[in-house]
């Protein structure tokens, strides 16, 4: 059952990205009264990216075109840990959280490093408010395993998602920790309200500010990793929810994983239909109230641990 379930996985690693972003687009066509492009659209983008040459600066270094493959990679390798079936991943060690959390900021900080190395005003300003408002996202993260952990008491990233449906805590702390991992998704993936993918206005833009001077396969790997992002938080809302074990019910949790993942990008396709993009100076308080949600599910988590 193991190569099955590692085949499973690998698959919904490389082809869920442009599923969701597919889902997510339809969605706000649907809301706009419009057919929209089709589900796979995204991936033809991506195929047109690939067979264009990159136009770089001449001002950057070579720092520049590896910084997407440095994403792309960091966000494929933060993929194959995130426990996206369940109580199962393809690399599971203990203490895997701690290089999940650290591989997505060694993709941040490159792509800090390589919208600075143009040159150009606009992304350097990109990079600062990346780095300004991803602070206040990331306590958020370790504030939700911290609460996992207490109520798990176990050591893996998949035994600290898969196995919290079993515990008496799963009650108090599974909408809470889904509204976290959805605002994490929301900020990490650069969505409305925190950002807007589709903003060509240099001095409202976070993320698409810092990709400006990138272009055919660079941008398609830059895109890509993003679209992972959608993928990696969607798999941790489904894994939390999921009460399958892939080790002995395979199917069943690919396929409840599935449909939860494809629920998670219609509701950020409703939100940003229906939800306005946040001004910059807002954004912060709302990074900060998903923290704080995750440090009030880690006290309860607490709590409950001594009160047992």
């Amino acid at each position: 059952m193991r190569p099955m379930a590692l085949l499973a996985h690998v698959l919904i690693v490389l082809v869920m990205p442009l599923l969701m972003v597919g889902l997510v687009n339809r969605t706000k066509s649907l809301w706009a009264g419009r057919k929209g492009p089709g589900l796979w659209q995204s991936a033809w983008d991506l195929w047109r990216l690939l067979h264009k040459h990159p136009v770089v600066s001449e001002v950057a270094s070579p720092l520049f075109r590896a910084a997407a493959w440095v994403v792309l990679v960091s966000s494929l390798l933060a993929a194959l840990i995130a426990p996206v079936l369940g109580q199962w991943a393809v690399l599971q060690f203990e203490h895997d959280f701690i290089v999940f959390a650290y591989t997505l900021g060694l993709a941040r900080i490159v792509l800090m490093l390589s919208a600075m190395d143009v040159g150009s005003a606009f992304e350097g300003m990109g990079a600062a408010r990346e780095a300004s408002f991803t602070s206040f996202i990331e306590p958020a993260l370790f504030f939700l395993l911290g609460g996992l952990a207490i109520a798990t008491g176990q050591t893996s990233f998949a035994g600290l998602v898969g196995q919290l449906h079993a515990t008496p805590a799963f009650v108090w702390l599974a909408a809470p920790l889904v509204a976290v991992l959805f605002v994490l998704l929301q900020a990490e993936a650069a969505r409305v309200p925190v950002d807007d993918p589709l903003t060509h206005l240099e001095l409202t833009m976070i993320h698409e500010v810092m990709i400006l001077d990138h272009s055919g396969p660079e941008l398609a790997a830059m895109q890509y990793g993003s679209a992972l992002k959608i993928t990696i938080y969607a798999g941790l809302i489904a894994a939390l929810l999921n009460p399958f074990d892939p080790r002995s019910e395979l199917w069943a949790s690919v396929a409840v994983s599935l449909l939860v993942m494809a629920c998670v990008a219609v509701a950020v396709g409703c939100v940003e239909s229906l939800v306005a993009r946040l001004r910059l100076r807002w954004v912060p308080m709302y990074l900060l109230l998903a923290s704080a949600l995750a440090a009030l599910c880690l006290a309860v988590a607490g709590w409950m641990a001594r009160a047992a």
